[in-house]
């Protein structure tokens, strides 16, 4: 009896040891591309589609074209808005034009001559006033002239002032901001039409052609998906035990089913939450155990490393 605490400590001992020794070696992931989707900002209807399944396109490549019944008309009305309001603030900036000048100096001249005519009749019929010659009324109605006469020529004084003066700073301030608000309300819509031009945003494979010439597409809806097949991943789920000894950035070896090639890889992100045990080619004590995803990229290999195939990726040994 005395040897069944040893007994107890031992067989605790070996099974520590077996369930350390039973840590796996690999970890299989399914291999994925990135993919991306294209679709107009905004509903429209298909014109063209210019691409197909499994053609490969460069970045920049149109894939379709989309448009929408307002589209022309928007895009005039912005430009039309847009060059009048140009047109209004170079004007207001450049103030009058000389033949404008010219006139009211032309008025001044007018209504000086006349506030001269109105003053001097007025002098002449005071002293006739005075000696009872010329009525009371004529003399009430000359007055009342001269003055007439002389706020004419103030006015007109004042309009040549504010005409060489031209338009006040802030009415070309407001002018000027109303043009460039016009002018990107123009860029706006130009840039709107641009976006129904659909062009690959990346070097990649057409994975999927998700409409056909006719077809109205809602706003961010898939019209083309681009894959890339230069930037194939898996994600690998491995063990508490194992996750201390792979870091990002760190290189990791892979092969195919069926395949001795060793590919390289790099740890490009490690989950910060455990997860259970996939299903997938585990056994019953391993989904008991916490796991962690990690993602692991490779580089394209040509066609020898296509989204779907299963890849075997080694994991680093304990020191």
């Amino acid at each position: 009896m005395r040897f069944l605490p040893l007994l107890v400590a031992t067989a605790v001992f070996m099974l520590t040891a077996c369930d350390r020794r039973s840590t796996p070696e690999t970890a299989v992931g399914t291999l994925e591309v990135v993919e991306v989707n294209v679709g107009p900002l905004q509903a429209a209807r298909a014109v063209r589609v210019l691409v197909q399944e499994g053609e490969a396109v460069r970045a920049g490549d149109t894939l379709a074209v989309f448009s929408t019944p307002t589209l022309t008309s928007a895009v005039a009305q912005a430009e039309a808005r847009a060059a009048a309001a140009d047109d209004a603030a170079r004007e207001l900036a450049r103030g009058a034009r000389p033949a404008e000048i010219a006139r009211a100096e032309k008025e001044l001249q007018v209504a000086d001559a006349d506030a001269v005519r109105t003053a001097a009749d007025l002098s002449r019929l005071e002293p006739l006033a005075a000696r009872g010659d010329v009525s009371r009324a004529s003399l009430d109605a000359a007055r009342a002239a001269a003055h007439a006469s002389g706020a004419r020529r103030d006015a007109a004084r004042e309009a040549l002032r504010l005409v060489r003066e031209g338009a006040r700073t802030e009415r070309r301030q407001a002018a000027a901001a109303e043009a460039r608000g016009a002018r990107a309300a123009a860029d706006g819509v130009r840039a709107t039409a641009a976006d129904l031009v659909l062009v690959s945003p990346v070097d990649g494979i057409v994975s999927s052609r998700n409409v056909e010439p006719g077809e109205v597409l809602a706003a961010g809806q898939s019209a083309v998906t681009v894959a890339q097949p230069s930037r194939p991943w898996a994600r690998i789920y491995v063990s508490q035990f194992v996750l201390p000894r792979i870091k990002s950035g760190d290189t990791l070896t892979a092969r195919r089913d069926g395949d001795t090639t060793t590919f390289r890889g790099r740890v490009t992100a490690i989950a910060t939450r455990a997860e259970f045990t996939p299903r997938v080619a585990l056994t019953e004590q391993e989904r008991e155990d916490l796991l962690f995803g990690v993602k692991v990229e490779f580089d394209g290999q040509g066609d020898r490393l296509r989204a779907g195939m299963p890849i075997t990726v080694t994991l680093p040994k304990a020191p």
